[in-house]
């Protein structure tokens, strides 16, 4: 214990700020319906023995910048955990590079030296490996109402999946997309033979690898406090991001062109440790669950608007004029077909239960979207 307590202390003193490194639907349907705003008096939402708790803080890293949906969530859910707990629980969010990067992140979780972490499977899937399941190309459905509403109920998810993470001591208290990943480069990519030779910068998952390997691509693993550089010098062609991340990292100062791809959701997870989350009263635990329920509304609505503005952003910026290409149904189909083999690639050499998470999660979808 004193190990992490030292451990801790030695984040916050080192702790300097982050490097610098879409969606048309409307909102899924919610169980959760907690009023958690802050106006009028500040008990107003706090829980009735919010005396009994005890004053505690906790560290919640995140992947992203000041203002990007990842650290936006962590700001509204410490808030609301604040006025629940009635000012008892302080929970301090840090964007990217503020405590090191994304694989020290799952390390300091891991360990206990934070308590929360936004985590994405292109970085934790080299632990967790079945996570990788969120990098497959053109797995979950055109529309990211959809996709949102199997993520909040797929029992191969959160069952199946969440077990593999509880292994390596993490829990993922729920799953949530960021918009649709789309493609940015210096020239058009509208086929795979675009794709020939280009160097795609990719997280350091070897799924995410595979799958550019799949379209010919030469794909290159950096961090996101790397690409800008990497793009302005040509260390990298292209990259793939939502909307807002593209935006709002300025990546579309050093590329030309956007591609309305749709190929992926960018899927997040709310990950806690194991240890501290079962470590916690039943009345604090319960206050958690709830604030994570309430926010799967919250953040869809968050990651639509920003998407949806920095769009038209990019579209009538004429300083650093990028231009949108949407990709016809024709040409996506293109990529599918070499996309779909990939799963086997994922069941065979990335799975740990011979694909039977992918392959439940595959019946839920075709479920889920049957007429």
């Amino acid at each position: 214990m004193l190990a992490v307590l030292m451990l801790t202390l030695g984040l916050f003193l080192a702790a300097c700020g982050g490097s610098d490194d879409g969606s048309e639907e409307d909102t899924p349907e919610e169980d959760n319906t907690g009023d958690t705003g802050s106006e009028g008096d500040s008990s107003e939402g706090e829980s009735e023995s919010a005396s009994d708790i005890e004053e505690q803080e906790w560290l919640f890293v995140t992947e992203e910048q000041d203002g990007q949906v990842q650290y936006e969530y962590a700001e509204e859910f410490a808030n609301r955990i604040s006025e629940k707990s009635g000012g008892k629980i302080t929970v301090t969010p840090y964007e990217f590079g503020g405590l090191g990067d994304e694989v020290d992140q799952v390390e300091q979780l891991q360990n206990g030296a934070v308590q929360l972490a936004v985590t994405s499977p292109g970085f934790i899937g080299n632990m967790v490996k079945e996570s990788q399941i969120f990098a497959l190309h053109f797995l979950f459905p055109d529309s990211v109402e959809q996709t949102q509403e199997i993520l909040n109920t797929s029992e191969a998810l959160n069952q199946d999946l969440v077990k593999q993470y509880q292994e390596h001591g993490l829990t993922p208290l729920s799953f949530w997309s960021e918009g649709f990943m789309q493609w940015t480069a210096n020239k058009p990519l509208e086929q795979p033979s675009d794709f020939e030779n280009f160097k795609m910068r990719v997280q350091t998952s070897p799924l995410i690898i595979e799958s550019y390997e799949a379209y010919g691509a030469n794909p290159q693993s950096m961090s996101w406090g790397d690409l800008y550089t990497g793009l302005d010098q040509g260390t990298v062609d292209g990259q793939e991001n939502p909307i807002f991340f593209i935006a709002d990292a300025s990546f579309n100062e050093v590329q030309d062109y956007m591609m309305l791809s749709r190929h992926n959701n960018y899927v997040a997870t709310t990950t806690v440790n194991s240890e501290w989350y079962e470590g916690l009263s039943e009345e604090v635990q319960t206050m958690v669950d709830e604030t994570v329920d309430e926010m799967q509304e919250w953040v869809f609505e968050e990651q639509k608007a920003q998407n949806e503005d920095f769009l038209e952003q990019i579209k009538t910026d004429t300083d650093t004029p990028t231009e949108v290409v949407e990709l016809s149904e024709e040409q996506r189909e293109a990529f599918r077909e070499l996309a779909v083999p990939v799963r086997d690639f994922y069941r065979n050499e990335v799975s740990t239960v011979d694909g039977a998470i992918l392959d439940k999660l595959i019946e839920e979808i075709e479920a889920a979207t049957a007429e």
